[in-house]
Protein backbone atom coordinates (compact mmCIF):
# COMPACT_ATOMS: atom_id res chain seq x y z
CA UNK A 1 0.00 0.00 0.00
CA UNK A 2 0.96 3.56 -0.95
CA UNK A 3 2.20 5.56 2.08
CA UNK A 4 1.44 9.14 0.45
CA UNK A 5 -2.29 9.22 2.14
CA UNK A 6 -2.65 9.18 5.91
CA UNK A 7 -6.07 6.95 5.27
CA UNK A 8 -3.69 3.97 4.74
CA UNK A 9 -1.62 4.41 7.53
CA UNK A 10 -2.46 3.72 11.40
CA UNK A 11 -0.83 3.18 15.03
CA UNK A 12 0.64 0.00 15.12
CA UNK A 13 0.63 -0.78 11.43
CA UNK A 14 4.53 -2.21 10.07
CA UNK A 15 5.29 0.09 7.47
CA UNK A 16 9.22 0.95 6.15
CA UNK A 17 10.26 4.30 6.06
CA UNK A 18 13.10 6.63 4.76
CA UNK A 19 14.84 8.58 7.73
CA UNK A 20 16.47 11.74 6.72
CA UNK A 21 19.98 10.89 6.71
CA UNK A 22 18.90 8.04 4.29
CA UNK A 23 17.20 10.38 1.53
CA UNK A 24 19.85 10.41 -0.66
CA UNK A 25 20.72 6.65 -0.39
CA UNK A 26 17.70 5.33 -0.29
CA UNK A 27 17.81 3.32 2.42
CA UNK A 28 14.95 1.98 4.23
CA UNK A 29 13.71 1.17 7.51
CA UNK A 30 10.80 -0.94 8.94
CA UNK A 31 9.17 -0.92 12.37
CA UNK A 32 5.58 -0.34 13.72
CA UNK A 33 4.22 3.00 13.97
CA UNK A 34 3.67 4.99 17.32
CA UNK A 35 2.58 8.19 15.91
CA UNK A 36 1.32 10.10 12.75
CA UNK A 37 2.86 13.24 12.74
CA UNK A 38 1.82 14.44 9.44
CA UNK A 39 -1.37 16.36 9.64
CA UNK A 40 -2.61 16.44 5.92
CA UNK A 41 -4.63 13.99 3.89
CA UNK A 42 -1.73 13.50 1.83
CA UNK A 43 1.85 14.38 1.22
CA UNK A 44 4.00 13.38 -2.14
CA UNK A 45 7.03 12.11 -0.43
CA UNK A 46 5.22 10.25 2.18
CA UNK A 47 3.69 10.68 5.64
CA UNK A 48 5.82 11.58 8.27
CA UNK A 49 5.56 9.16 11.09
CA UNK A 50 7.40 8.27 14.17
CA UNK A 51 8.10 4.24 15.05
CA UNK A 52 8.11 2.57 18.62
CA UNK A 53 11.42 3.04 18.15
CA UNK A 54 11.55 6.66 18.39
CA UNK A 55 13.33 7.16 14.96
CA UNK A 56 11.33 9.49 12.44
CA UNK A 57 10.77 9.35 8.88
CA UNK A 58 8.52 9.29 5.75
CA UNK A 59 6.57 5.80 4.61
CA UNK A 60 7.02 4.38 1.64
CA UNK A 61 5.44 0.79 2.12
CA UNK A 62 2.44 0.06 4.39
CA UNK A 63 2.09 -3.55 5.06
Amino acid sequence: MDGKERKNIQSGKRVTIVLKEDQRTGNLTEGIVRDILTNSANHPHGIKVRLMSGEVGRVKEVF
